[in-house]
């Protein structure tokens, strides 16, 4: 039955999205591919990651990764900027135009986040988040990413 309701949930999120993005693709809004949205959740879950970095979170190789990468520059969702402790590296950073392509799902799960709120007391939210903390830290080992936070 958790199983189930967990199963609910993520492909309920999933869904919202994807009719989000299907309609701005009515609209000729949407200019990202599906592996260019796998690519930009993946930088912007890692925080600032090197080329290299990205290429070995998506086990990909550095070329392939780099062909992405400069894809997604000419279309203005990420930047790249130089170290300032390594002036031959670069990291990416994603810009404002995907933020606001982003904050589809995003304010979806402010709004989810918000109903929870809403609806259970003090004490059950914290123990939803102390869970939610727990499976993340602890029983997805095979996903490493920096501490997430939802962007702006």
């Amino acid at each position: 039955m958790l199983d189930q309701a967990f199963f609910n949930v993520y492909t309920k999120f999933k869904l919202h999205f994807y009719q989000e993005i299907f309609q701005r693709f009515q609209n000729r809004e949407a200019s990202l591919t599906t592996v260019e949205t796998f690519c930009m959740e993946s930088i912007l879950a890692l925080g600032t990651p090197t080329v290299n970095e990205f290429a070995s979170f998506m086990c990909i190789s550095p070329p392939n990764a780099a062909y992405k990468v400069n894809s997604l520059v000419k279309k203005g969702y990420i930047e790249k900027v130089q170290s300032q402790a390594d002036k031959r590296e670069y990291h990416l950073r994603v810009t404002q135009k995907y933020l606001e392509y982003y904050n589809i799902s995003t304010n979806y799960l402010v709004e989810v986040m918000r109903r929870i709120s809403s609806r259970f007391n003090e004490e059950d939210c914290a123990k939803l988040e102390e869970m939610l903390s727990v499976v993340s830290a602890e029983l997805m080992p095979e996903v490493s990413i920096p501490e997430a936070k939802m962007p702006k």
